[in-house]
C-alpha cells in the first residue's frame, strides 16, 4: 500500500521503475525525515490537531525509530515507497491510527524538501570540517617549506621563481574562497520549507515559525510556492559549492601528480602510499591523487547535470527532481573521502631541497636580473633587452639571491592572515545554533 494509493493497484514494471533507487538513497534521509516529523507533530498539538496523549505517543515513537536508525536497525521494506511512507507505516503499526494523523497538513514534497535540507546542513558541516583539517595541514606545510625553492611555470614553461611555501599557501587560499561559496550554499539551505505542503500550503492554521524554531533554521521559505520552487534550485546552489571545492582538490592533485614524476623530481611519498605495476617492478603509481583528480571532475559536472534535469520545468513538483537525490548524496561522500585520503597523504609529503641547482632552471632568474638593473636606474624595457641578450649570447648568470618581500610574496607569505579569513567565514556558519535545535528535539 502507497500513501497516495487508492482502490487500484499500480504495474509491477511501473513501481519498479517510478521507485528508482529511492530505497537505497532514502536511507541518508531517515534520521531527517524523523526531525521534521518530530517537529510537525509538536506543531500539530499546538494547533489542535493532535491531543496531547496522541502527541506523547508519537513523540515516543518516533524517539525509539530515531534510536533504531541511528543504531542501523531500521530499514525501508519491500514494497514500501521511500523513507516517508516507512516512517509513517512503522507509526500505524506500532501505534494503531494514531500514526495515521502524522501527516495532517504536509505533503511529502515538503517532508523530502525538508529531509534534504536538513541533510545539507549536516553534510556541510562535516565537508567544513574535513576542509578545515586538510587547510591547517596546507598552513603547517607552506611554513614548513617556505625556504624551500621550485620552478614556477607558464604555459608549462619554465618562468620564475616559486615556493613550497607559495605552493602549499596557494591551495590554502583557494580552500578560503571555496568556504565563502559553501556559506552562501548553507545560508540557501538553511531556511524552513515544511508547511508549504504540496506548494501551495494549507487550509490548517499551520505555524510555521514554530517548526522553523523547532528545526533551527536560520528563517522559513515565506512563499510556499517558492518553497517548492526551491527543490533543485537548492541542490545546485550546493553543487556548485562542493564544485568549487571539488576544483581546488583536483587541480592540486594534478600538480602531484606532475610533480612526483621522476622529469620533475619535486615531491616523492612513502612507498606504502603509493602502488605499483604488474609488469614493470621500478613504478610508484601516485593513484591516490589520480582518483582524487577523477572524482573531483565528476563532482564539478553535478551543477550542470541539475541543470539539465530542472531547465524549462515549470512551477510545482515534478518527479524529475526524484533523479536528483541519486548523484547529489553520494557526492557528497565521494569529496569528504577526498579531503580525508588527501589529508592523510600529505601528511607523509616529502620535498626536494634542492631543485633549483639543476642547470636547466637557471633562466627562472631572469627576471630577477632584470628587476635588479631597473633597481640601478635602467628603464625597463631596456633592462629587459639587455638580459635577453646575455641569454641569447651565453653569457647569463643566475643572482645568488632573490629578495620578494610584498604581501603574498615568498618571504611574506601571509599564512597568519589566510588563516584569520578562513577562521571567519567558518564561525559564520554558526553549525551549534542548529545542532542545539536539533539535540533538543529528538533527544
Amino acid at each position: 500500500m502507497k500513501l497516495w494509493q487508492k482502490n487500484s493497484t499500480v504495474s509491477a514494471e511501473i513501481e519498479k521503475f517510478t521507485v528508482g533507487k529511492d530505497h537505497d538513497i532514502d536511507l541518508h534521509l531517515a534520521l531527517y525525515d524523523v526531525q521534521g516529523s518530530l517537529a510537525h507533530i509538536q506543531m500539530l498539538q499546538k494547533i489542535g490537531l493532535l491531543t496531547d496523549e496522541e502527541f506523547t505517543l508519537l513523540q515516543r515513537a518516533l524517539k525509539d525509530i530515531y534510536k533504531e536508525i541511528e543504531q542501523g536497525l531500521f530499514q525501508i521494506e519491500e514494497g514500501i515507497e521511500d523513507i516517508h511512507s516507512q516512517v509513517e507505516f512503522t507509526l500505524t503499526k506500532r501505534l494503531g491510527d494514531v500514526g495515521k494523523k502524522i501527516h495532517s497538513g504536509r505533503s511529502r514534497n515538503d517532508q523530502v524538501l525538508v529531509d534534504l535540507k536538513l541533510y545539507i546542513r549536516d553534510a556541510i558541516e562535516n565537508t567544513v570540517h574535513n576542509t578545515k583539517k586538510l587547510f591547517d595541514l596546507l598552513i603547517q606545510l607552506s611554513e614548513e617549506h617556505k625556504e624551500k625553492l621550485m620552478p614556477g611555470y607558464t604555459h608549462l614553461q619554465i618562468a620564475m621563481p616559486s615556493s613550497f611555501g607559495l605552493w602549499f599557501g596557494a591551495y590554502a587560499e583557494s580552500l578560503t574562497d571555496d568556504m565563502e561559496m559553501m556559506l552562501a550554499a548553507y545560508k540557501i539551505a538553511n531556511k524552513n520549507p515544511l508547511g508549504s505542503a504540496a506548494g501551495y500550503g494549507s487550509s490548517f492554521p499551520l505555524d510555521r515559525q514554530l517548526t522553523t524554531e523547532l528545526l533551527g533554521f536560520e528563517r522559513m521559505n515565506y512563499n510556499v510556492v517558492y518553497a517548492q520552487m526551491g527543490r533543485g534550485k537548492t541542490e545546485k546552489n550546493v553543487a556548485a559549492a562542493l564544485s568549487s571545492l571539488a576544483a581546488t582538490l583536483s587541480k592540486m592533485a594534478m600538480d602531484i601528480t606532475l610533480y612526483i614524476n621522476q622529469n620533475f623530481g619535486f615531491i616523492s611519498f612513502p612507498d606504502e602510499l603509493t602502488t605499483g605495476s604488474s609488469i614493470m617492478p621500478h613504478k610508484k603509481n601516485p593513484d591516490v591523487f589520480e582518483l582524487i583528480r577523477a572524482k573531483c571532475n565528476k563532482i564539478q559536472a553535478l551543477p550542470n547535470e541539475i541543470t539539465l534535469i530542472t531547465t524549462n520545468l515549470p512551477s510545482g513538483y515534478h518527479r524529475d527532481l526524484q533523479i536528483i537525490k541519486e548523484n547529489f548524496i553520494p557526492a557528497f561522500h565521494d569529496l569528504n573521502d577526498c579531503l580525508n585520503i588527501a589529508h592523510y597523504a600529505l601528511q607523509h609529503i616529502r620535498v626536494n631541497d634542492n631543485i633549483l641547482k639543476d642547470e636547466k632552471y637557471k633562466y627562472l632568474f631572469s627576471v630577477e636580473l632584470v628587476n635588479e638593473l631597473v633597481l640601478k636606474g635602467t628603464p625597463f624595457r631596456d633592462a629587459y633587452k639587455q638580459v635577453g641578450q646575455m641569454i641569447e649570447n651565453g653569457e647569463f648568470t643566475a643572482p645568488d639571491k632573490i629578495h620578494h618581500t610584498h604581501q603574498g610574496s615568498m618571504g611574506n607569505l601571509m599564512n597568519k592572515e589566510i588563516s584569520e579569513a578562513m577562521n571567519k567565514i567558518i564561525t559564520q556558519f554558526e553549525f551549534n545554533k542548529a545542532k542545539q535545535a536539533i539535540d533538543k528535539l529528538v533527544r
